[in-house]
């Protein structure tokens, strides 16, 4: 099943091209805003999945493309984000130690909405393509044979980055966290309808040029570690998010009036553009095509505006 807000925050169901609401079959459950609607009925899915499947086959809805989109959870509790958790298409020599970082509810968009660029002295803007997984009940010290039990589903999911802030070293938190840095959508996908989560191949596009292109099958601590470490240190609730991070080969700068696309196979296609009211400009290199022409650092300069050397 397919999960989705649109309009004023009205729950959603995909069926096909079209999107039936299903708001009413849901108002029973005890809660004060969208936000936690969606995270307390992702906790009692199974008591509800029936009369949302009834309510679907019922009524044919109306065409996606009529609606405003929203994100499909709107201010959950954690955004967790594993960090430097890709094999990098076989170049690293091994794993990077197990790691991640908190990103704030706040920072999220969803789709057709608008990232936009703080007046920051960034040496560049970056959106790392992700999927994320949805946990499905509360979590703590979750075995990893046990993990795959938690996951409620999976969504499309960007990191927006702003790389290289003063000073050196003070880096997650004001890199990571800054409001609209967190795109995903469209809608939540429930976690039946993903075979393999570790067979996905995932793709971005800016401007309509292919960006970042890789496969799920590349990452370094799998999904059942990361849920493991996670819920070792901090209890996961229902609709929480873990984005498992990127290959970072394909990273490249963001910039003003970008159309961003990432579609991950069986997550729908999220779309969202880019703002930059101070309309600074780089090199359109990844990080890939950086370093293979010999080029200092790992970020493409920054070549006109505000802040470029």
């Amino acid at each position: 099943m397919k999960l989705l807000y649109f309009d004023e925050f009205r729950l959603g169901v995909l069926k096909g091209d079209n999107v039936v609401d299903v708001s009413s079959h849901v108002q029973d459950i005890p809660h004060t805003g969208p936000h936690d609607l969606i995270s307390e009925l992702i906790e009692r899915f199974d008591g509800y999945r029936e009369r949302l499947e009834i309510a679907v086959a019922e009524e044919d809805g109306v065409p996606i493309a009529d609606v405003r989109i929203r994100p499909p959870l709107p201010r959950p509790i954690n955004i967790d984000c594993m960090a430097v958790n890709y094999m990098e298409d076989g170049t690293r020599e091994a794993p990077a130690p197990i790691n991640a970082f908190h990103k704030s509810p706040g920072a999220i968009i969803g789709n057709g909405d608008t990232m936009v660029l703080p007046d920051v002295p960034a040496n560049i803007f970056e959106g790392e393509a992700e999927i994320a997984l949805i946990i499905g009940k509360r979590a703590s010290h979750v075995s990893a044979d046990n993990a795959m039990d938690y996951v409620f589903g999976y969504t499309n999911f960007i990191d927006g980055s702003a790389r290289g802030l003063p000073p050196a070293g003070n880096t997650f938190y004001q890199m990571k966290s800054r409001e609209t840095f967190a795109p995903m959508g469209p809608y939540l996908v429930t976690a039946d309808e993903i075979s393999d989560p570790h067979h996905l191949q995932i793709r971005l596009w800016n401007n309509g040029k292919l960006m970042q292109n890789f496969n799920t099958d590349d990452m370094a601590h799998k999904i059942e570690r990361c849920i493991e470490w996670v819920s070792s240190i901090h209890t996961l609730e229902p609709g929480d998010v873990l984005a498992t991070g990127t290959n970072h080969r394909g990273l490249h700068s963001f910039q003003d009036g970008d159309l961003i696309e990432l579609e991950a196979e069986g997550l729908g296609r999220l779309s969202f553009h880019i703002r930059d009211d101070l309309k600074r400009t780089w090199s359109r290199d990844t990080r890939l095509e950086h370093q293979q022409k010999g080029l200092d650092g790992r970020a493409t300069p920054q070549l006109t505006g505000k802040y470029a050397s």
